[in-house]
């Protein structure tokens, strides 16, 4: 009977191939969302081993931040924005806990990030999440979370205005846009808490940074950041 199911799953993948996001290239045995190629072969950035990576300086000024990461460069028109997208917009959830896993076997070798209490995902607005049906951000915090000392907390912070899209807006008028929308429901839950707060993809930071604002309002929090994607 097994032997069947094998033959009957051989036979399915053939008719219907399941296809890597990021190249579109047929998955063949073995090989689970991402094929073997671009897992070897995506741009990964090392940032966690190099403090002074182009994350953490797009916060020097303006969050006191422990340490930041993205585990990938995104281009436009490259792998990692076809990964994203069917990431986000084809209902693709576990492509976000699998980069969550390969993100925190990295992170996991830094000290700084083994020293995390809680994970909080960017929330979207309830409108968004009703859309979407799930929030990206969530799922690779969750992926983190199996390699991390760590337990995501994703009802805490709470996105309390629907903002306008943040595409083609310059830096300030970003951050303009994430003013007061972001809100903390139970700070009393974060205090002398070292949390790790993870977005999809960073580019101004000006999300991450809203964020940031309201949580290190909080008595004795210490901020790390991690993203899936950093937009060179």
């Amino acid at each position: 009977m097994k032997l069947l199911r094998g033959y009957l799953s051989d036979f399915v993948s053939l008719l219907f191939p399941e296809l890597c996001p990021a190249c579109q290239v047929s998955l063949v045995a073995n090989e689970y969302i991402i094929c073997s190629d671009c897992r070897y072969n995506l741009p990964y950035t090392n940032f966690h081993l190099q403090a002074d990576n182009i994350v953490a300086q797009q916060f020097y000024g303006k969050l006191k931040v422990e340490a930041a990461y993205a585990l990938y460069y995104f281009t436009k028109g490259g792998k990692i924005q076809n990964l994203m997208h069917h990431f986000k917009y084809k209902g693709m959830q576990r492509i976000g806990n699998l980069l969550g896993n390969m993100a925190g076997i990295q992170l996991a070798e830094n000290p700084i990030f083994n020293t995390v209490d809680l994970i909080i995902p960017v929330p979207l607005h309830k409108k968004r999440m009703r859309e979407r049906g799930y929030n990206q951000s969530t799922r690779f915090a969750e992926g983190l979370a199996e390699k991390l000392p760590a337990i995501v907390e994703d009802d805490n912070l709470q996105r309390s205005v629907a903002t306008a899209t943040q595409t083609h807006k310059s830096r300030f008028a970003r951050f303009e846009n994430m003013q007061d929308v972001f809100m903390i429901k139970h700070p009393e839950r974060l205090i002398d808490k070292h949390i790790l707060l993870v977005d999809d993809i960073v580019t101004t930071g000006s999300t991450l940074e809203a964020c940031g604002i309201e949580l290190l309002k909080i008595p004795g929090l210490k901020l790390s950041i991690a993203t899936i994607a950093y937009a060179q």
